[in-house]
């Protein structure tokens, strides 16, 4: 799904119209439609709306929205931020048609005028149709009073096309600009750069949606460069083939781990080798330094093991670079998992790139290897010779290792950063992070927009290497398919499990047993909505006998 800003988006409109045929007023009824719908589909208890439009189109789709919902039996209030006598084409149509309706409608001329309608704010939903996509910031006059009113409320609040003060082709997570609070949003066609980037909603899992109303395929055009990660999910959608056997699904080769008197990290590339093994790799071995061989076959009957041999400290050592030793280790390998619980060691480090140098198996690297490679930069470039896939895994800290600046540096514009290292290292680079990017060296960027604060542990971070290793290891040719469904279903499956436990509670491995349904999710609903952010109600757990009662 393409990323399109606001004056893409106006032009896209403008091309439904002029080239394909739909009047633009049919639009804005589509649009009010989809609105409806999500309305009495996600609060399905409101007996009562407040709707507050502007003078735009957003306050246009809002009205023809108040019809609907007054048409489905709810109360509602419409309060008109303006003059009518100001209202142009599609809104003036839409307020004319909303004066034939049981509505009770109400012109706002002066902030004064909404303290007489105190009542609106007991509303069970408030619909915000103030401002759309064509909004410059600062919010200032009747709009700004309007939200400051609307603070007095408890009212759930829904977003049409954007919260009202979101600037729609902002790419930063928070504004420091006045903006109107939301608890779901729906937009239309194609999300612009705020819906994939935005903390647009009070809560990380409230509904951030888009409904198709009409614009075919051929007018959504952009030259952002930018698409959502979770498009990437139907990779994964179609059934296997009867015929299949474990060698049409790679080998994943998972090198990790230390294990020595001063500590060792065995979890890592055991939870990077079982996340590989969820993911349907066909086989997967970890490799992993002898002393901590024990520990790791112990996780799962199913993994397989290579000892390597290991220094004074249990850490990897270059012996295992013997030309006959790493023919041995490698043979039948497909995809390299190259990092978790390594270790940085000298003697690891030169493991870990003459590992990297004498194979041509698609690899991807995280944690340990990532700092290596900061300390290797001559090293990088070359690994993606040939066309070879490398995936790169970075947080933020990493990031600025590798990149040579600071963290505030890479936060301030990840998008940007991303993008110019992926594009100088012929890399595909997953910037992780609340809206992790991938980034392509051929220039696109995927936002992904699942995952949740529960996620900010040790280990998420070696399940995602098994899960983007496992989908390469099945999808050698549509490496960047892989990586983005892999991060998008990463994320997905710690919403799912998040649902059933505590935020605080969630440990990394919590997700695994929720791969499943992660990869059987679909993003469009039973209604056509694609759900950018949130869950749609069908995929709600069952709640326990007893609530169930109640």
């Amino acid at each position: 799904m393409k990323v399109l800003s606001a004056a893409e988006m106006h032009a896209c409109d403008r091309a439904t119209t002029e080239h394909f045929g739909l009047p633009s007023i049919e639009l804005m009824r589509n649009a009010s439609a989809a609105v409806a719908s999500f309305a009495l589909n996600q609060f399905p208890r409101i007996q009562s709306a407040t709707i507050l439009c502007g003078r735009g189109n957003n306050g246009g789709d809002g009205m023809m929205t108040a019809r609907l919902l007054d048409a489905a039996g709810v109360a509602v209030t419409v309060l008109l931020l303006g003059d009518p006598e100001e209202l142009k084409g599609d809104a003036a149509e839409a307020w004319r048609e909303l004066k034939t309706t049981f509505c009770h409608v109400a012109v706002i001329r002066g902030p004064a005028d909404l303290n007489h309608h105190a009542g609106a704010l007991q509303a069970g939903l408030i619909v915000d149709a103030v401002l759309g996509t064509g909004f410059k910031p600062p919010m200032r006059g009747l709009p700004l009073t309007a939200l400051e009113w609307i603070k007095a409320s408890t009212a759930p609040i829904l977003a049409i096309d954007l919260p009202s003060g979101w600037p729609a082709d902002d790419t930063h997570g928070t504004t420091t600009d006045p903006v109107f609070p939301a608890d779901a949003v729906i937009t239309f066609t194609a999300p612009k750069p705020a819906h994939l980037f935005g903390q647009l909603t009070r809560r990380w899992h409230q509904p951030i949606v888009v409904a198709q109303i009409g614009s075919p395929e051929e007018a959504i055009a952009s030259e952002l460069n930018l698409h959502w990660a979770g498009s990437a999910h139907r990779l994964i959608e179609q059934p296997r083939p009867f015929d299949s056997n474990k060698g049409k699904f790679g080998h994943v080769f998972v090198v990790g781990g230390s294990f020595g008197s001063a500590g060792g990290k065995a979890g890592a590339p055991a939870m990077t080798s079982i996340s590989a093994m969820r993911a349907g790799a066909g086989l997967v071995t970890a490799a992993v330094p002898e002393p901590a061989l024990p520990s790791i076959s112990s996780y799962a009957p199913e993994l397989m093991t290579w000892p390597l041999k290991a220094n004074g400290a249990g850490q990897a050592s270059p012996e295992n670079l013997d030309p006959a030793t790493l023919a041995a280790m490698t043979k039948g390998m497909t995809v390299l998992a190259i990092g978790p619980g390594l270790g940085q060691s000298g003697d690891t480090a030169r493991f870990c790139i003459g590992l990297l140098e004498a194979t041509t198996m698609p690899a991807v690297i995280d944690a340990d290897g990532l700092n290596i490679l900061a300390q290797h930069p001559e090293t990088l470039s070359g690994l993606s010779r040939n066309g070879r896939s490398i995936v790169l895994t970075p947080h933020p800290g990493e990031m600025a290792r590798l990149a040579g600046i600071s963290t505030q540096d890479v936060q301030a514009d990840r998008l940007a950063v991303a993008r110019a290292f992926a594009a100088k290292h012929h890399v595909i680079l997953v910037l992780k992070g609340v809206r992790t990017l991938v980034a392509h060296p051929d220039g696109p960027v995927a936002i992904n927009t699942t995952g949740n604060p529960a996620m900010a542990k040790g280990g998420s971070g070696d399940l995602l290497t098994g899960i983007i290793a496992g989908l390469l290891a099945q999808y050698p040719d549509q490496p960047s398919h892989a990586v983005e469904a892999a991060v998008y279903l990463h994320g997905l499956a710690a919403d799912l499990a998040v649902r059933t436990m505590d935020e605080h509670t969630l440990l990394a491995t919590d997700s695994l047993p929720h791969f499943s349904a992660a990869f059987r999710f679909r993003s469009r609903a039973r209604n056509g909505y694609v759900w950018l952010q949130g869950l749609p109600a069908e995929s709600t757990p069952p709640k326990p006998s007893h609530e169930a009662a109640e």
